[in-house]
């Protein structure tokens, strides 16, 4: 959301009090104008601070050669120094108070990273805001308490409710990104309803709260993408006093207006419960019906209960207050480095690139000219060469994209051909770190041919894919500017997240392993034990006993857990179904199995 005019409106419908100049994007963060030195008599001129401290009446600290006189005397030359000093103003002081006019400033000037992110205090809480906190704890209450699934994306969706109204209380309006960001958080709250392994379920709430951070605070600099999801523990507390506040204002002023609501939830609560314990007592069906829709509310579980509620509430109004008052984290701002001489900002660079250049000539000579020879030279066998390179060039990548944050810090500036040498020094090395992922990316792949695919596996060379875009991505802002490159890279990082839950990773690994036990004839067993559901349809095509074996412990963990719908992903209710339809071999014991497993792990 922002704060500022929609991009849609005209640019120079800007109102006065948004606080954007016309001609600049909406979206842009507030840059001051420099204060205009006006026209007139000398004691007219504003106050400035400049390298030393000048006082409002313009005469400069320890100026030996002014009269003080404001004017009196060499007037016409003291006049045109005090205009000069004032066109010295630093436009970053603009903000300060005017000091009054006999009045000096003493102290130093103190640049601060975090001066101007302040946020606003927020308009008061609507009605509307208040009853999506109101639905969001007790939706947190009824579905949260078995798991996580899709209870987590109904629980979410009053939460956006009430950020939504909060922030158009504060007359912010939707930004397209807001709506990328929003969109694409709940999209994240899919994968634990989709996919039963818990660890892409962790990974994808985690993106969606930096998602939803950026989507309240309308972040796009490094900064703000950085600092955005800080500002939701910023509200933590101020989120529910806002909240309270609103609730005592609307209990005490206008004491007619929720007095009644609460007592007709209360009544029509009550007719539900006698009226529907009845029905249930009365006819069977209707009771298995009932207890499959309606959420345990049993009593032994009321204190969790409670707790839920407080933190659906809690974080209900967190998440408003956060729309309603964003912190400005693009404010901050951070000094750029000193910019380096051309031969010591390029020299190191171009020798690395060197460095680059024939490690990637090495691998295009093993590439066509085979392993075989290098693996009789090096001595060592297939497995180990891939399994020795992969983590050192993931590694050399890691540090390909920090030399390249300090080198723009640190980069020449000051014509356009320095920018040239910039573009031309860090282009190549870019194009020559590519062919690094793709050289690691080679290696990983001969490694799960020899030993199969795990988690671990799978997992690295994501992050290794993923760095290679944030490579082409910095190439490309080289050329067409690098404003949209903070937004963009996290939004990949989102977008790489959401697409490995929905892959079903823990499905890619069996899916992957069973078809290397139909080409070689090994299987590691014990580590298919420990998928989760969602491998379920993979392992279900091995010949029994393995079949058995393999799903043994999936069928324990579905047989102990009896959960509610909204509590139950959809790879879960997959295996379920291949169990009931496919029942376990009685013949695969835990002796057999035991046997299977060593005899397979080292064929």
């Amino acid at each position: 959301m922002s704060d500022t005019p929609s991009e849609a409106e005209p640019r120079g419908s800007a109102s006065k009090d948004s606080g954007v100049k016309p001609g600049i994007d909406a979206g842009e963060p507030e840059i001051p104008e420099a204060p205009k030195v006006p026209e007139g008599p000398a004691d007219e001129v504003p106050a400035a601070r400049t390298g030393g401290a000048l006082s409002k009446s313009g005469s400069a600290r320890g100026d030996s050669g002014g009269s003080g006189s404001g004017g009196t005397g060499s007037g016409g030359t003291d006049f045109e120094k005090r205009k000069a000093q004032a066109r010295d103003v630093d436009t970053r002081d603009v903000d300060t108070p005017d000091l009054d006019k006999d009045e000096e400033w003493d102290g130093p000037v103190v640049e601060s990273w975090f001066a101007d992110v302040q946020a606003k205090p927020p308009a008061p809480i609507r009605d509307a805001t208040l009853w999506a906190a109101l639905a969001t704890g007790v939706l947190s209450m009824l579905l949260l308490g078995d798991g996580l699934a899709l209870n987590l994306l109904l629980v979410a969706i009053p939460a956006a409710l009430g950020a939504y109204y909060a922030a158009q209380a504060a007359g912010r309006r939707p930004h397209r990104w807001t709506l990328v960001w929003g969109v694409g958080g709940l999209a994240l709250l899919s994968v634990p309803a989709l996919r039963d392994a818990d660890w892409p379920s962790f990974l994808a709430v985690l993106a969606a709260v930096a998602a939803g951070s950026l989507a309240l605070h309308g972040g796009r600099t490094w900064t703000g993408v950085l600092f955005g999801p800080i500002g939701l523990y910023t509200s933590l507390v101020t989120g529910p006093v806002w909240g309270w506040s609103g609730l005592r204002e609307r209990s005490g002023g206008a004491r007619g207006n929720v007095g009644p609501v609460v007592r007709a939830i209360a009544v029509a609560a009550v007719l539900l419960v006698v009226f529907g314990a009845l029905f249930a007592g009365a006819d069977a069906a209707f009771a298995d019906l009932l207890g499959g829709l309606v959420p345990d509310a049993s009593v032994s579980g009321g204190p969790w209960h409670a707790v839920l509620f407080v933190i659906g509430v809690v974080g209900a109004l967190v998440v408003a207050h956060t729309a309603a008052a964003p912190v400005q984290w693009d404010r901050v701002e951070v000094p750029a480095g000193r910019p380096r001489g051309r031969v010591e900002w390029a020299l190191p660079l171009i020798v690395l690139a060197a460095l680059f250049a024939v490690f990637n000539a090495v691998q295009l000579a093993v590439l066509f000219g085979g392993y075989d020879a290098v693996l009789e030279k090096t001595g060592q066998t297939y497995a180990e060469y891939a399994r020795q390179g992969f983590w050192q060039l993931l590694l050399v990548t890691l540090l390909t994209l920090l030399v390249i944050v300090f080198a723009l810090r640190w980069a020449p500036r000051d014509s356009s051909g320095d920018w040239t040498l910039v573009r031309a020094v860090l282009g190549t090395l870019c194009v020559l770190a590519l062919v690094v992922v793709a050289s690691a990316v080679r290696r990983m792949d001969m490694y799960v041919e020899a030993y199969g695919l795990t988690r671990l596996r799978i997992s690295v060379v994501t992050v290794e894919l993923w760095l290679g875009l944030v490579i082409v991505l910095i190439m490309a802002a080289g050329v067409w500017g690098a404003r949209w490159l903070p937004r963009a890279v996290l939004a990949s990082a989102a977008a790489g997240v959401l697409a490995f839950g929905l892959v079903s990773p823990d499905a890619l690994i069996a899916e992957r392993n069973v078809q290397r036990y139909e080409a070689k004839g090994s299987f590691d067993l014990d580590y298919a034990r420990g998928l989760s559901a969602d491998a379920a349809p993979a392992l279900d095509k091995l010949d029994e006993p393995l079949r058995s074996c393999a799903l043994r412990s999936i069928a324990q963990d579905l047989a102990g857990a009896d959960k509610s719908w909204y509590a139950t992903s959809l790879g879960e209710a997959r295996a379920r179904d291949i169990l009931d339809g496919r029942p376990l071999s009685p013949d695969a014991d835990w002796n057999v199995c035991n046997r299977l497993g060593t005899e397979l792990a080292y064929r």
